[in-house]
């Protein structure tokens, strides 16, 4: 490689040499075993060489108008789904006769959600070792490099692709009659180039490529951090085999999964989110800029759901006595780091009851139904996407479903499933068009890491949110709808940049939150101050107690966005320890947007944001384009010395708390709703200083009844208490009903428990530890 990794760091390595090689689209086929707790099967990558890319990216367009879009509307076959009756027993030798092709006439099985059947491959064990560099060096081997750990490779192949029936419509040629490596990748870049409106055909040509025959085991070898594949005599990006089959097996401890037991103690695994992202999960091309496409069938006991990214509300084929096959896909290229997969014992959950102010009236849409009219200009690359369309544009409310072990099913009925229409309507009345045509909702098991991760089509939720009142679910589930926006249908293109998607969600959710209530302007206002509080209060914490390398929200500087000639990089401290517990990302971003808004005027801002959205909806950016862009639409008078640069060197390259915040939080009046919480707690002070032994006639405090937030900031404030009695603690904890609040008010409810020794109340203790591990940080 020629980037160097020193194993004393805290740095992540992004591994794949992007610059040279991309992978365009993955078709995963996996077997859960929980048994074992192993994931095993294959993944097949279609590749395109970088530089043919980057010099024919300009011309895409007009390279699907010619062969493949003519080939999409005048007899490209469709392709039907591969009978599974063999699939145990596929191998390389698999004759041409196996793939099953329907004929122009015969019905699409597809449903009407979009749903393809299920297919089946197979596995192969084997097993070669090579390293060499990544380049053209000469006369030695081009490499593809993956990111890739904690997985047991077993074999890796070229894929025949001239051998599935209907390939010579790609290729100009009346008959393939001798197929060489040139002719394979023909015909994988005009696969992986047809036009959007083609979407289902190429998915179905995806399919039966990934059923192909192999032509020729590659030389392939591991190290900590990546799978690197070479092919003998193959000596650049353009020569190497650009459809390949990996067969490999998870590794129980992989990093990239979570084998435990849910709430309802059934075996489940999932995605967990973490630093390495899916490496350990299937061998991919973790930097961001390698978005693609995927298609994924998971076998799994009849017993399991699988929840997946995917565009299509998948429903269970049943292969065979107690066996069940699903199958998802997603169109819109993103980076496979937000692949997320989810297998459990899940009930469904509805609600049983509603009225009209329950659930909004849904248009459903699907990409298959979609006209393409032009809304407006897109600058991405070409996807079916749903900015395009009229119908998905005035869809307030797009298709959801919720899932969560049966034991939750009274807690997501009295709060989860009674908030998802208006949180979403309420998203699209700030932001527009939902970027993703429809939402699974996981409630995750007790030990998920976090209240909640957002990934394409499918949200994880802590259980901690189904706890008290409605607001903690409300302002959650806001935060995890904002990233279908920041953070998914607009990444950053330097993973360092992690302000621009938890930054822009941590605001965003405080708007969503309040148009959900339909607050008046005024209590919107109000709450918004009060949340502004509470999260100032958590930086300067955040600010005492950690590094100072840490608190900086770009450290690469004017570095950010740079990568070696091979696309390889590292993601500064990304390998921290100390990173998943801090907030710095999510509270100085918020601080940043939160000061950028009240320049404009929040109208203004928010203007600006669906602006913005439409723009860069789709893409990759770097702080900058955020900024020139926010700064343009600035009026003059109001920017007052703004630019990139000091914006830059006030919040984004600084530790400690940047000077502006600064100046304005101590210029700023404290809002009513913490005027109050100040006033209530004066009151606990004075009575925790009363002698045990008092007259009748002292009159009893009259407490007031407080917001959730409130009453953190309340309880927050009477821990910088030096000691407080067992008598005001109980009657502080029979006061507010302290067991039933929120996981936010009980976790500082706890730390009072814990400071004070009040042993009365460990049970509530060892009840928030146990039921409560993702009280950490939202994703």
């Amino acid at each position: 490689m020629d980037i160097q990794l020193d194993p004393a760091r805290d740095d992540l390595p992004l591994m794949a040499n992007t610059s040279h090689i991309l992978v365009k689209h993955y078709v995963l086929d996996l077997d859960v075993d929980f048994e074992s707790q192993v994931i095993e099967g294959t993944i097949v990558l279609f590749l395109e060489d970088g530089n043919r890319f980057k010099k024919q990216n300009s011309s895409i367009e007009e390279a699907c108008q010619s062969e493949s879009n003519k080939a999409c509307k005048f007899g490209m076959p469709e392709l039907c789904r591969i009978s599974v009756a063999n699939a145990r027993t596929f191998s390389s030798e698999m004759e041409y006769n196996d793939f099953a092709i329907c004929s122009k006439g015969e019905k699409d099985t597809s449903d009407k959600d979009g749903n393809h059947d299920n297919q089946e491959h197979a596995s192969g064990i084997s097993s070669s070792k090579y390293c060499c560099d990544t380049g053209n060096h000469g006369s030695e081997d081009f490499l593809l490099v993956l990111d890739c750990c904690d997985l047991s490779v077993l074999k890796v192949e070229e894929v025949d692709v001239a051998a599935v029936p209907g390939m010579e419509k790609f290729t100009r040629s009346p008959k393939l009659t001798v197929v060489s490596e040139e002719l394979r990748n023909q015909i994988v870049y005009e696969l992986v180039t047809l036009p959007a409106d083609c979407w289902r055909e190429q998915l179905d040509y995806y399919a039966c490529c990934s059923q192909a025959p192999g032509c020729g085991e590659l030389l392939f070898d591991t190290d900590s951090w990546s799978l690197q594949i070479r092919k003998t005599g193959a000596q650049t990006a353009t020569d190497f085999p650009h459809a390949i089959r990996i067969w490999y097996k998870t590794k129980p401890e992989g990093r990239s999964v979570t084998w435990t037991s849910d709430q309802s103690d059934r075996p489940c695994v999932y995605t967990v989110g973490s630093p390495i992202n899916n490496r350990a999960l299937f061998p991919c091309q973790e930097p961001p800029v390698a978005m693609s496409t995927w298609q994924a069938t998971v076998r799994a006991a009849a017993s399991f759901v699988v929840l997946m990214s995917g565009e299509n509300s998948a429903k269970p084929t049943q292969l065979w006595e107690g066996c069940s096959s699903w199958y998802y896909y997603v169109t819109m290229p993103v980076p496979a780091s937000t692949f997320t997969i989810a297998v459990g014992c899940w009930t469904e959950m509805k609600l049983e009851t509603y009225s009209l102010n329950d659930l909004a009236t849904e248009r459903p849409f699907s990409p298959s139904e979609a006209d393409f009219r032009h809304i407006g200009v897109c600058s991405h690359m070409e996807y079916p996407c749903r900015f395009k369309n009229a119908s998905a544009a005035t869809q307030e409310i797009i298709p959801y479903r919720v899932f969560a072990p049966v034991c939750l099913k009274g807690a997501c009925q009295e709060t989860l499933l009674r908030l998802i229409p208006p949180c979403l309507s309420a998203a699209h009345s700030v932001l527009g068009t939902h970027p993703f045509s429809r939402l699974d909702v996981l409630i995750v098991p007790a030990n998920f890491p976090s209240l909640g991760m957002a990934s394409p089509h499918i949200v994880f939720l802590s259980q901690s949110i189904l706890t008290g009142r409605s607001h903690l679910c409300g302002t959650r589930l806001c935060h995890e709808i904002a990233h279908a926006w920041f953070g998914l249908a607009i990444g950053a293109r330097d993973w360092t940049e992690e302000w621009l998607s938890e930054g822009f969600a941590t605001h965003l959710e405080d708007v969503f939150w309040a148009a959900a209530q339909q607050l008046d302007p005024r209590e919107a206002r109000e709450q918004q101050e009060l949340r502004a509080c509470l999260r100032w209060r958590r930086l300067q914490d955040e600010m005492r107690c950690s590094p100072e390398e840490m608190q900086v929200l770009r450290p690469s500087k004017d570095k950010t966005g740079h990568t070696s000639d091979s696309g390889a990089s590292v993601i500064k401290q990304g390998l921290n320890p100390e990173k998943i517990f801090m907030q710095v990302h999510y509270l100085k971003g918020y601080f940043l947007l939160r000061f950028l808004a009240k320049r404009l005027g929040d109208e203004t801002y928010l203007s600006f944001l669906r602006k913005f959205v439409h723009t860069f909806h789709g893409q990759l950016i770097l702080s900058q384009d955020f900024l020139q862009m926010l700064l343009e639409n600035i009026p003059e008078e109001k920017r007052l010395g703004l630019s990139v640069e000091n914006i830059y060197q006030d919040w984004l390259e600084s530790c400690g708390i940047p000077k502006p915040l600064q100046r304005e939080r101590s210029a700023e009046a404290e809002c009513g709703l913490a005027r109050q919480v100040r006033a209530e707690v004066t009151k606990w002070i004075q009575v925790n200083r009363r002698p045990r032994k008092r007259k009748r006639r002292v009159k009893e405090e009259v407490f007031e009844k407080l917001l959730p937030d409130q009453l953190v900031l309340l309880l927050e404030h009477l821990l910088e208490q030096k000691t407080l009695s067992p008598r005001t603690l109980q009657s502080l904890q029979r006061t507010y009903h302290l067991h039933d609040q929120d996981a936010e008010v009980r976790h500082r409810w706890c730390e009072l428990i814990v400071k004070h020794k009040f042993t009365k109340a460990y049970d509530s203790v060892e009840r928030f530890l146990q039921e409560d591990q993702g009280q950490q940080l939202p994703s």
